[in-house]
């Protein structure tokens, strides 16, 4: 009994930490390994491994810093489309304005304020119809008015992603339904960029320290320098897939056809991996956020070691003049040149 109760804690512990992984990538590679450990048993899963990388050596020392900032917006902004047909322009801008009052009287019941809600007008066009006339011989086709098309974008501010959901039942309850998107906005960013840059600085003096220990010291060395600064935001890190299975043993056994059916495209927040970061500010995160990165990358190369200059010789030279006197001697006298 107690075999059996420890196999059911393990087959649940199993299924417990499988569901961890999501529906998103459920692809199960099966294959036949034979091993003593295994046997023919079939294993599921891609095997980890975690290979040693090379390193090679170099005369150049290279300090490359990755920061990344995960910062909550501090306002958010909504943008709904609205398009109202009507048979004349009054028709159709009464339509509209009865519809957007109704959505500006239920934000302002929530907490919005009247000024984070703006109306940007798209378009005001006529539509047309194809009217027949036919005649004996012919047929004719006209494009004849038969009302009026507006269109207009209603823009809505607020701070906290709780309101959101409300914004949405105030919008839908009056039938609009086209979001168009979600911009995320940080009141100073200025700020975030100079955290990361105190911490790649903070970073850089623990890389040279080390290095130091190591018998390099940096300052007998030559440096070069690049920096970078970057952000994003959060529409453009969605990602879609679709979890279905559409094996069916049952129609190919009964030799019957199978009627597709449209299968749903789920979407998810996939935020910017941390494997190439040295510093992550706000790492754990619970909704989409704006990350904000840094990098500062040196590279270092040996000063030229100075050659001694060898010590100057004299070469003493000296002068000597010649006398020839009229009766043909020659007398050879030396010259100082030292007075």
């Amino acid at each position: 009994m107690k075999k059996i109760n420890l196999i059911l804690c393990l087959f649940i512990t199993q299924i417990i930490f499988a569901q961890h992984k999501g529906n998103y990538d459920q692809q199960i590679s099966r294959q036949n390994v034979k091993s003593t450990a295994y046997g023919n048993a079939q294993r599921y899963g891609n095997p980890t491994s975690n290979p040693a990388r090379n390193v090679n050596p170099s005369a150049n020392i290279t300090l490359d810093v990755h920061a990344l900032y995960n910062a909550k917006a501090t306002s958010y902004t909504a943008i709904f489309n609205i398009s109202q047909i009507g048979k004349t322009a009054d028709d159709a801008n009464n339509l509209v304005n009865e519809r957007i009052d109704n959505v500006r009287k239920q934000l302002l019941s929530i907490g919005i304020k009247k000024e984070d809600i703006a109306i940007d007008v798209i378009s005001f066009v006529p539509v047309y119809e194809i009217e027949v006339q036919k005649k004996l011989f012919s047929t004719k086709y006209n494009e004849v008015p038969k009302g009026f098309e507006l269109q207009q974008n209603i823009h809505i501010q607020f701070t906290k992603t709780q309101q959101f959901e409300k914004v949405l039942a105030a919008c839908a309850s009056n039938e609009i339904y086209n979001l168009v998107k979600v911009d995320y906005f940080i009141e100073n960013i200025r700020e975030v960029y100079k955290k990361l840059q105190n911490s790649l600085v903070e970073l850089i003096k623990e890389k040279k320290e080390y290095y130091k220990l190591l018998g390099f010291d940096l300052a007998d060395y030559n440096a070069i320098m690049a920096d970078d600064k970057y952000c994003y935001f959060p529409k453009d890190f969605y990602k879609n897939y679709q979890a279905f299975n559409s094996v069916s043993l049952e129609a190919l056994q009964k030799n019957k056809g199978v009627t597709k059916a449209k299968k749903q495209t789920s979407y998810y927040y996939q935020p910017i991996s941390y494997e190439n970061y040295d510093i992550v500010l706000n790492a754990a995160i619970l909704e989409p956020v704006i990350q904000v990165g840094m990098q500062i990358k040196l590279v270092y190369s040996p000063k030229p070691k100075e050659q001694k200059q060898a010590p100057k010789t004299e070469i003493k030279t000296e002068h000597k003049y010649y006398v020839i006197s009229p009766d043909g001697k020659i007398d050879v006298k030396e010259l100082n040149t030292n007075k």
